[in-house]
């Protein structure tokens, strides 16, 4: 059998798709399984030995039509669910399972501050769109495979070269990062040297930090790429992390993770680690939160509590123990 996987964004809803296709690669005798793409996430599937070919979406859909025509597959899966994706099956005529988005449940739950939607992690609402062809959950981690021989010699100075916290304190919207000086508490209070981690946007607040704090914290912010930041992670003795696709790339590795949550909620996107042992999720619960989905660019009522006013006690404790 011969299958195409879709997703084409974004780093975390991807990672997630990656105990789909070990699960189909695994579970269906002779399965050939392809997946499909944004070329921008092209490297979370770098190397992985359940995906028999990478297909990236084409400039137009038209072209990445007539490609996926030409590879004749038996059966698409669906893990996005939208119009692009709705095209492509209907002009393929390939038969399709398709995950179940519920948009409009999830509008509600926003909206009007619902529990619409059960707590079901995203990879199982993934593997739902699966059982009609055998499929099960194999009860394992996500997938994630670094591309290099990368030495902590070569990244780190040598005294965060004997065990490290890693914080990651990049994400894409403010809503989701911690203060500066909440980092600075929370890092101050850690027995351990701290590895600061995220992309060039967070740079200087990573210098900021690590200017008040001193030689116990790295900030390597902008600095390592990608796959030495997940090396980085993977050698962790434990991890801090907010809503980012670096934090639930971390999962594949099975280090405690404390898992911290400003304007978002991991039950709506169902993003909560994933089988992962030893996992703090943290969160304020107040009225106004979640105050969207995806987070924003700034506090919609200028407050901003849910980070502000985020307990430091129990991030601590766990990340000490």
């Amino acid at each position: 059998m011969k299958i195409l996987v879709i997703r084409f964004s974004s780093m975390g809803d991807i990672i997630y798709t990656t105990p789909v296709v070990r699960c189909l690669k695994k579970q269906i005798p002779g399965a050939e399984v392809h997946f499909l793409t944004k070329p921008a996430f092209k490297y979370i599937y770098d190397n992985n030995p359940y995906v028999d070919k990478l297909l990236l979406l084409r400039s137009t859909l038209s072209e990445t039509i007539d490609e996926i025509k030409a590879e004749k597959y038996d059966h698409i899966v669906d893990l996005h669910n939208n119009l692009r994706t709705a095209i492509i099956k209907l002009r393929t005529g390939i038969p399709a399972s398709t995950y179940k988005k519920q948009p409009v449940k999830k509008w509600l739950s926003l909206k009007f501050k619902l529990k619409l939607i059960p707590p079901t992690h995203l990879v199982d609402r993934y593997l739902k769109a699966v059982e009609s062809l055998g499929v099960v959950n194999d009860g394992q981690p996500i997938d994630y495979y670094i591309k290099a021989n990368h030495k902590l010699s070569n990244l780190l100075p040598a005294s965060h070269q004997n065990g490290y916290v890693a914080f990651i304190i990049g994400a894409t919207h403010f809503t989701k990062r911690m203060p500066n000086y909440k980092i600075s508490s929370i890092c101050k209070k850690l027995n351990l040297p701290v590895v600061l981690l995220g992309g060039n946007d967070v740079k200087e607040n990573g210098n900021t930090i690590a200017a008040e704090i001193g030689d116990k914290i790295y900030n390597a912010c902008g600095i390592t790429s990608l796959d030495e930041s997940v090396f980085l992670v993977s050698q962790a003795k434990s991890i801090i992390g907010f809503d980012t696709g670096l934090t639930h790339i971390a999962e594949a590795f099975n280090k405690p993770i404390a898992s911290v949550w400003g304007g978002t909620v991991p039950g709506l996107l169902g993003v909560q680690p994933y089988m992962v042992k030893d996992v703090l999720v943290v969160g304020v619960d107040i009225s106004c939160r979640p105050c969207s989905k995806f987070g924003l660019e700034k506090c919609p009522l200028g407050h901003f509590k849910c980070m502000n006013d985020m307990p430091e006690g129990n991030i601590i404790d766990f990340s000490n123990k």
